[in-house]
């Protein structure tokens, strides 16, 4: 259970990997960082407002998503992190902010590689054909849909470690993926993803909804913390609101709304997002569906969806709003507005514009350590329109 004002729910256990290990550089630490409360509290002061409490959770194995990088020798592959600023991994078996199901699905597929006499995948050489490992743990099955990235057009070099991994998983195994990525880069996930057993999405409820992570969607990796977010938002969205969300991703805040809206216009621009909303769209009654219209596209592109609410939502990415839909909001500001921030400079870019001219007063502001042992913090701001 999460609690207010920095409570921590447990300690987290010694890490064997740090360092080298990147991927908590504050691990031990309680609370956010310094200079991100600092941040937060000069807003919070700029606009006349308290600061904002902070809401954390649990300090191990609290992340049920991870992407992981594959490389090595042969017959001994690493499975974990980029040291800083190369292409060397950090082999981490044992990662204590992991779910255990995620370092159990590691070490299956490390065994599996090496079994099947799998290469891994070097980056000077663009050779090797395992790349990257995707884990997401699913809470209603305690199960893990597994992606495995690799350096070629077809499946086939890996049908055995694949026919490994589903064996030893079990009913572990919520469904297994191969997604090929050829290219010379360093994005992690190519374009398409080939279904070898399970189901279609990851499925979790938020305010009772169902919300659809296919395997290429965004998701958050910390549940409980983002269960926490939604019920603070849907306190903030009165009975009956007409709302408008942008960036609204897979639908995790939108449609844990619908029992309280009376119609939800919803924004995304990714693909692999809106196919995941479309499958929570589908798994809706006939009713809930009907009050909820998809604008899909940039968030400027959409921002007319916010005319005549009641309520607008926005989740930007940590770059913070589009410029076209500050405009629009500054030039016609809704009764209220619920910014959700990864980036608390960008929101406070964001508040600046957004109260130009008077347009929209911030009301609050509430912290919740989404990202424990990292310089990032997760901001729910709620504005209102000036009377």
């Amino acid at each position: 259970m999460a609690r207010a004002d920095g409570a921590r729910a447990d300690r987290p256990a010694t890490c064997g990997h740090r360092p080298p290990c990147p991927g908590c550089p504050r691990y031990g630490e309680p609370g956010i960082a310094a200079e991100v409360r600092a941040i937060l509290d000069a807003l919070a002061r700029s606009h006349g407002v308290p600061p904002p409490s902070l809401v954390s959770g649990a300090l191990a194995g609290f992340r049920h998503r991870a992407r992981l990088a594959i490389r090595g020798r042969l017959g001994s592959p690493k499975i974990g992190l980029f040291e800083t600023g190369t292409h060397r991994v950090v082999h981490i078996p044992d990662c204590p902010v992991h779910h255990p199901l995620i370092n159990r699905v590691a070490s299956i597929v490390r065994r599996a590689l090496i079994d099947a006499g799998v290469t891994c995948y070097s980056d000077a050489a663009h050779l090797g054909l395992a790349r990257y490992l995707q884990v997401v743990v699913e809470r209603r099955s305690q199960s893990a849909q597994v992606v495995l990235v690799g350096n070629s057009a077809m499946l086939e070099p890996l049908r055995a470690p694949f026919e490994a991994i589903r064996a030893h998983l079990g009913s572990q195994l919520h469904s297994l993926w191969f997604n090929p990525n050829q290219e010379r880069t360093n994005t992690i996930l190519g374009r398409e993803f080939l279904a070898w057993c399970g189901p279609p999405s990851v499925v979790e409820r938020f305010g009772g909804a169902e919300v659809h992570y296919p395997p290429g969607a965004f998701g958050q990796n910390n549940l409980d913390i983002a269960d926490e977010i939604v019920a603070y938002l849907r306190a903030e969205v009165p009975a009956g609101a007409r709302v408008a969300e942008f960036y609204a991703g897979v639908g995790a805040i939108g449609l844990s709304l619908l029992d309280r809206a009376a119609e939800l216009r919803m924004n995304e621009f990714a693909p692999s997002s809106l196919h995941g909303l479309a499958l929570g769209l589908a798994a809706l009654g006939k009713s809930q569906r009907a009050k909820v219209s998809v604008w899909p596209g940039t968030a400027a592109a959409a921002a007319p969806a916010a005319r005549a609410m009641d309520v607008v939502i926005a989740d930007p990415p940590r770059k913070g709003l589009d410029a076209g839909l500050v405009a629009s909001l500054v030039a016609a500001p809704p009764p209220r507005l619920l910014y959700v921030s990864c980036d608390p400079r960008s929101l406070a870019g964001d508040a600046a514009a957004l109260g130009a001219g008077g347009a929209l007063r911030l009301r609050s502001l509430r912290a919740f350590n989404l990202f424990p042992f990292t310089e990032h913090v997760e901001t729910v701001a709620v504005f209102e329109r000036e009377c």
